[in-house]
């Protein structure tokens, strides 16, 4: 829908009463009902800057035949049937209808085994609906709905502040603007810019503290947003694995390409009939093709996500899983991930070291009644003070940000006010002239050395500390950011959080996996210390923020790597350390859940988050935990190496038996005065030799690809390819030998010798070359198996059956058996000795 024609008449909704606003949105404050949100999301679509439909049958099966080499195949057969040769166009065209149809089941089933999935971390957002509160996904929310917000959450369209509380909200995606900004229920003028419309939420924004209740004006393309994203077109970052398959495509196009036209030509200088020779030429191209090349890869995929999704992690980008499994550097926080999470107050103290009952409730006062988002700090404190002050309340707010990383609250009592800060000490320190003892009041600067001693004591001990200030205010007046001054420093509050039972394991267990964790945290270098000695990293090497911002980008690629621990990091320093571990060669993973996490998500190779995150942490991600445990991360990422493994088992097949095939059979074709194979046989040995690897993504995969990062190699897959289809191509020449000069085979019995010794051998190397170890040592999975016994009862019995004749086959002799059984046995026996030459001496 046009942007215009969405909301007629609010165009500047912005310079409206309220009431107006809700007038021409024919809604009222109780929000519309069930059946009218359902009518306007019909007539709107659903709140999404790319529409999100569920996969359309039709048009994913008629995507299997866009392929120009199909097309070209499918024109050639029915020009075949015009020239009367109707029974080989239609077992060719029933051949291409099969082998699509397999593919189009695959990735039909794929897709939507996703999209299941993805609803298991959908966005959700508070809506009124008939004057009740309920969750909707973000998707469906509607212009009129009447939203309610808090911290964290994502605003779900632009939208007019109807009532709110303090609220603050960050908007720099929009207008640059580094901290959060004020927004309240207001009238601006119709010509005000973006960046001073106190009265409006835009679509994209987050809620950094406070409360509201807004009215959806605009969702979807119509919004600021969906303009920016419009003009921009935005498109996720291409990953190794999506750029690998991409050259991997362009490589087989390339060889495709060169042969097809060199074997049609010489094939037509030979005299041989142009059709045939054009109709094998495409054959030999559609079989050097993997054409369910994109539904393996689908189905490997989406098995591993929902495999994934039994571990308790959940896979929003599939082509993450790969960047998942190649991760070789974790980055995260240490709450939650290495500690319990659940903070716990040590102690309240003054600046001597004491227990101060009055630390306790000022701190309690400034945490309790905050309208911003309550961390598991606040949580703590509140559940630590028994004793409440409840005649308190709010007066106003300076919510924390991650350039002041302090909280001020004023509070009153009707009589008296007061301005409380709780904050990182240096922080706090940094707005106070003077400091409360037993003893009086001290000048800040007679008392600094002692507050510094006692701050490193505490942090020694492994507790993070924090500072609490006080000042007396005006009870009528507001306090403002500017009036953080002068202030009082009262004391210290203790909190600790104690590391996870089995965390030393865990950490163990990521190190076997070849993937180092490094901790990014706000806390101070002591603290941080502490805990790295308690999870057993004896002696960490720990860098600060302010080391890193006066270090160069070169000088921290060489230092990064080699450190455990970031600490006292501010939340834009994030992106940089993340940045620089790839600019050093790594496969960076993140994990955030909190607010100032999003850019940091977007800069990781894989961007991890929780379920209990905030929302638009986990818009961000990628990677989504229904646990916050990193053994739930280890377990993921194994999934993830599996599913890589599988999926490069395909690849593997197809540059080898596919190959070294095709390469004997254009061979073949200019030294016999008939085609080695009729082009209806060319594609029946394709489905065949294809059919057993649609069960790749159920396959066992060895320790030794688990155990360390896998990546995307193009040069190792070329070796592979050029290597194993020659040594296929040595016996499938044997093959012809044994045809032409023992059996004395005719051009019927060469063809059905072919492509039974063809088929077999193609299907049985997949169970060689799907292990770097010895077959005996690694079996195939159970299923690969039963597929891998179908086809070769299949292949086996062909010539017997009654379409022998349509196919153009004929019976085999006995003596044949044999010596295919030889050949074939040969050739396992080489490509197993060949396979540990090739990883000993050339996949270095």
């Amino acid at each position: 829908m046009d942007n215009k024609d969405q909301t007629p008449g609010l165009d500047r909704f912005w310079s409206l009463r309220k009431d107006e606003v809700l007038s021409r949105l024919l809604c009222n404050t109780a929000g519309l009902s069930d059946a009218e949100a359902g009518e306007r999301l019909k007539k709107y679509g659903p709140n999404a800057i790319k529409s999100k439909k569920r996969v359309s049958a039709v048009l994913l099966f008629l995507s299997q035949f866009k392929s120009p080499i199909t097309i070209l195949l499918i024109a050639a057969a029915l020009l075949s049937a015009g020239l009367q040769d109707i029974t080989d166009a239609v077992i060719i065209l029933v051949i291409v209808v099969i082998s699509s149809t397999l593919s189009f089941w695959q990735e039909y089933g794929a897709a939507n085994a996703v999209q299941e999935l993805l609803k298991l971390v959908q966005i959700r957002c508070a809506v009124l609906r008939g004057a009740q509160k309920k969750e909707v996904p973000l998707e469906t929310v509607v212009p009129g709905d009447i939203i309610s917000l808090s911290a964290g959450d994502i605003i779900p369209g632009d939208s007019m502040v109807l009532e709110s509380e303090d609220l603050f909200v960050d908007e720099a995606a929009f207008t640059g603007e580094t901290y959060p900004v004020e927004k309240e229920s207001c009238i601006v003028p119709a010509n005000t810019v973006l960046a001073k419309r106190r009265n409006t939420l835009f679509m994209g924004s987050h809620v950094i503290s406070g409360k509201a209740t807004a009215a959806v004006v605009r969702t979807g393309k119509s919004t600021e947003f969906g303009k920016i994203s419009e003009d921009l077109q935005i498109k996720a970052p291409e990953t190794d694995f999506e750029r690998g398959i991409r050259r991997f495509g362009y490589m087989l196009m390339e060889v495709t390409l060169l042969l097809v036209i060199v074997i049609f030509a010489i094939n037509v200088y030979l005299h041989k009939p142009v059709l045939d020779s054009f109709m094998f030429s495409l054959a030999l191209a559609v079989g050097l093709t993997p054409q369910l090349l994109p539904a393996i890869i689908s189905v490997n995929l989406s098995a591993g996500a929902r495999r994934m999704a039994k571990k308790r992690v959940i896979v929003k980008r599939l082509s993450s899983i790969e960047n998942f499994g190649s991760m070789n550097v974790l980055c995260s926080d240490k709450t939650g991930t290495i500690t319990e999470g659940k903070v716990k107050l040590k102690d309240t103290l003054d600046i001597t070291g004491a227990h101060s009952d009055k630390v306790l409730q000022y701190a309690w006062l400034n945490a309790s009644l905050q309208q911003g988002f309550r961390n598991p700090i606040d949580d703590a404190i509140c559940a630590a003070n028994t004793v409440h002050s409840g005649k308190f309340e709010l007066q106003a707010e300076i919510p924390y940000d991650f350039i002041r990383k302090r909280l001020t609250t004023q509070v009153t009592d009707g009589s008296e006010s007061i301005a409380i800060t709780k904050g990182a000490l240096n922080a706090v320190l940094d707005i106070c002239d003077q400091a409360e003892t037993s003893a009086g009041i001290l000048s800040i600067k007679d008392c600094h050395e002692q507050l510094t001693k006692k701050y490193q004591e505490l942090s020694n001990a492994g507790f993070r500390t924090l500072g609490v200030a006080y000042r007396k205010t005006d009870p009528h007046g507001k306090f403002t950011r500017e009036d953080e001054r002068q202030m009082t420093f009262l004391g210290f509050v203790a909190l600790f959080d104690p590391p996870k039972a089995g965390i030393d394991k865990t950490l163990n267990d990521l190190s076997r996996l070849g993937v180092s964790l490094k901790v990014i945290t706000g806390d101070n270098a002591l603290v941080a210390k502490s805990l790295a000695v308690q999870v057993g990293i004896k002696e960490p090497n720990i860098i600060t923020g302010a080391e890193m911002q006066k270090m160069t980008n070169a000088a921290l690629v060489h230092r990064a790597p080699r450190t455990d621990i970031f600490a006292e990091v501010e939340p834009n320093q994030k992106e940089r350390i993340i940045a620089t571990l790839k600019k050093a060669g790594y496969v960076v993973g993140f994990m955030g859940d909190g607010i100032n996490d999003a850019p940091a998500l977007h800069t990781a190779d894989v961007g991890i988050s929780v379920d209990t995150a905030v929302d638009v942490a986990k818009e961000a991600a990628e990677i989504v935990l229904l646990s916050r445990s990193l053994g739930v991360l280890a377990d993921g990422i194994v999934e993830g190496r599996k599913t890589f493994t599988n999926t490069m088992k395909y690849i593997f097949m197809a540059t080898s038996a596919n190959f070294g095939n095709m390469f004997s059979m254009a061979g073949a074709s200019l030294i016999m005065p008939f085609l080695p194979l009729l082009p209806k046989q060319i594609l029946l040995t394709n489905l065949l030799q294809d059919f057993p690897e649609m069960a790749i993504a159920t396959d066992r995969v060895d320790e030794v690809n688990i155990s360390s990062p896998q990546k995307w190699d193009l040069r190792f897959i070329r070796r592979f390819m050029i290597i194993f289809g020659l040594l296929s191509s040595v016996f499938d020449y044997l093959t012809f030998g044994v045809l032409i000069f023992f059996l004395h085979a005719d051009e019927k019995i060469f063809q059905t010798g072919w492509f039974t010794e063809s088929v077999i051998s193609a299907v049985l190397i997949v169970l060689v070359v799907r292990t770097k170890l010895s077959f005996f040592k690694s079996p195939p999975g159970k299923i690969l198996s039963i597929a891998t016994v179908l086809v070769l009862i299949f292949v086996l019995s062909t010539p017997l059956l009654p379409v022998a004749g349509w196919l153009g086959f004929g019976r085999l002799p006995l003596a044949y058996y044999g010596w295919m059984s030889l050949i074939v046995a040969l050739y396992l026996l080489s490509a197993e000795l060949t396979k540990h030459w090739f990883y000993k001496r050339l996949h270095k």
